[in-house]
């Protein structure tokens, strides 16, 4: 039977050793830090398309028009416009309530841990 890595540090030395082992692979603050990168671009990538759409279809028209060489209709460009729109909103307020549950959970979590047991 193997026996765990966790084990023989734990068993070998003192808790320092092993919470220095712990941290010593380098790829958990890789995890944390794409974690981190991702959560950023997750508001940034919807608040910089909604500050850059168009009024106007016909704009839009345009834009795709000149980046892609494909012409769109009005009509086509007003659905694009609001899907692109909707979108970007749906995606903004799913990450402000992700944000809100956790600062609320945070809030009750910090009371239920203060609160005085009576008995």
């Amino acid at each position: 039977m193997k026996d765990h890595g966790c084990c023989v540090v734990t068993a070998s030395g003192s808790g320092r050793q092993t919470v220095e082992n712990r941290n010593s692979d380098g790829e958990r603050p890789t995890r944390r830090f794409v974690r981190r990168f991702l959560s950023i671009a997750g508001w940034i990538i919807p608040g910089a398309m909604l500050a850059v759409l168009p009024k106007c279809p016909a704009c839009l028209a345009a834009y795709v028009a000149i980046g892609t060489g494909v012409g769109l209709s009005i009509s086509g460009a007003t659905y694009i416009r609001m899907a692109l729109l909707i979108l970007c909103l749906t995606s903004l307020s799913y990450l402000t309530a992700k944000g809100l549950r956790r600062i609320i959970f945070r809030i009750w979590a910090s009371r239920q841990y203060r609160r005085p047991r009576h008995k």
